[in-house]
C-alpha cells in the first residue's frame, strides 16, 4: 500500500509504508477548495513577479525526445505570500512529515513552485535529490503538494518503488545530475488529484513526464529534514528561510542554515 488517507490515525503504518517503498501518496491532505485557492495564488504570483527564467534541465530534451518544452518556477513562495507560510506549519502536513522522518522535529530545507504549461510542459529525467544536498544520515524528504489534478498526461511524478534502499547512486553531471540509464519501466506514474500530497525520500529515484494535456499542472515542492542531520559540503545553502523549524524544536541549537 502506497496511498493513505489524510489525517490517518495510524501514522506508524504510514511511516512503515514510506520506509518500505520510499514514498507515500496522501490523498486529500488539502480540500479541493483549498487546493484551488493555492493554485490561484500560485499563478498570480508567477504572473505578478514576471519570472522569465526557465529551469528546464538540459537533459530534459532527451527525455522529451528532442522537442522544445518549458517550465515556470518560483523559489521560496512563503516569502511572497503568507498563505504558503501557514501551509508550511499546517499540522496536516507536519504530522505526516514528522511521521516519515520518525522524529517530532521537522526543519525546512527549501521550497519550489512549479507550473508545467499545457501541451509542452517540461519533464524531469530520472534522478535522486541526494546529489544536490547530501546529508550524513539521509533523513531528508520531499513533499509535493498538488494544487490541481495531475494525471499521467499532465506529466505527473513517476516513482521507482524501493529504489531508495540501494542508497546514493552515481549521477551524470553533464547538463544536470540525472540517471540516463535508469530503466524506465521501473518508474510508476503517481497520478494525483488536487489536494493530494506525495511524500518521498531524497534517495528515491523519481522523474516526471511531459505535460501534453490542455491544462497546466501546478505543484509546490517542500524539501524538509531532521534538524539533527548534517549537510555534507556546501551545496544548496542559499534558500531563504532554510533552517526554519516547522514542527518540534532543533535539539542541536544550531543557528545557521547548514
Amino acid at each position: 500500500m502506497t496511498t493513505l488517507e489524510a489525517r490517518s490515525p495510524d501514522l506508524d503504518a504510514l511511516a512503515d509504508t514510506y520506509d518500505e517503498q520510499g514514498f507515500v501518496l496522501v490523498k486529500g491532505l488539502l480540500t479541493k477548495e483549498e487546493a484551488a485557492e493555492y493554485r490561484r495564488r500560485s499563478h498570480e504570483l508567477l504572473a505578478g513577479l514576471k519570472r522569465e527564467d526557465d529551469p528546464t534541465w538540459g537533459s530534459a530534451a532527451e527525455a522529451a525526445m528532442g522537442q522544445m518544452t518549458s517550465l515556470q518556477h518560483l523559489h521560496d513562495a512563503q516569502f511572497y505570500d503568507a498563505a504558503f507560510t501557514r501551509l508550511l506549519t499546517d499540522p496536516r502536513f507536519t504530522d505526516v512529515a514528522a511521521a516519515v522522518l520518525r522524529t517530532p522535529n521537522v526543519q525546512l530545507h527549501h521550497t519550489k513552485m512549479f507550473v508545467k504549461p499545457p501541451e509542452n510542459g517540461s519533464p524531469f529525467p530520472p534522478h535522486q535529490d541526494h546529489p544536490f544536498f547530501p546529508h550524513e544520515n539521509h533523513k531528508v524528504a520531499a513533499a509535493i503538494f498538488h494544487f490541481d489534478d495531475a494525471p499521467d498526461a499532465k506529466g505527473c511524478v513517476r516513482i521507482a518503488p524501493g529504489s531508495h534502499r540501494e542508497g546514493p547512486r552515481e549521477h551524470d553531471p553533464e547538463g544536470s545530475y540525472h540517471l540516463p540509464d535508469f530503466p524506465q519501466d521501473q518508474l510508476v506514474p503517481q497520478e494525483a488529484e488536487a489536494g493530494d500530497v506525495l511524500f518521498f525520500t531524497y534517495l528515491t529515484v523519481h522523474s516526471s513526464g511531459v505535460n501534453v494535456s490542455d491544462e497546466a499542472r501546478t505543484t509546490w515542492l517542500v524539501q524538509f529534514r531532521d534538524p539533527e542531520d548534517t549537510l555534507i559540503g556546501d551545496q544548496h545553502t542559499h534558500s531563504l528561510g532554510q533552517g526554519l523549524i516547522l514542527a518540534g524544536t532543533d535539539p542541536t541549537g544550531r543557528a545557521h542554515t547548514r
